[in-house]
């Protein structure tokens, strides 16, 4: 998982890309390629 500033780069990178909100932090999910798992802050 990577930590970033911002997600809008890691959202675009595939069209399955997710982005939730959990436990107050921000996360981009994709669960037909999980290596595109993402964290803000």
């Amino acid at each position: 998982m990577k930590v970033l500033k911002s997600l809008r780069s890691a959202k675009r990178r595939h069209k399955d890309c997710r982005v939730v909100r959990r436990k107050g932090k921000v996360y981009v999910i994709n669960k037909t390629h999980p290596r595109f798992k993402a964290r803000q802050g």
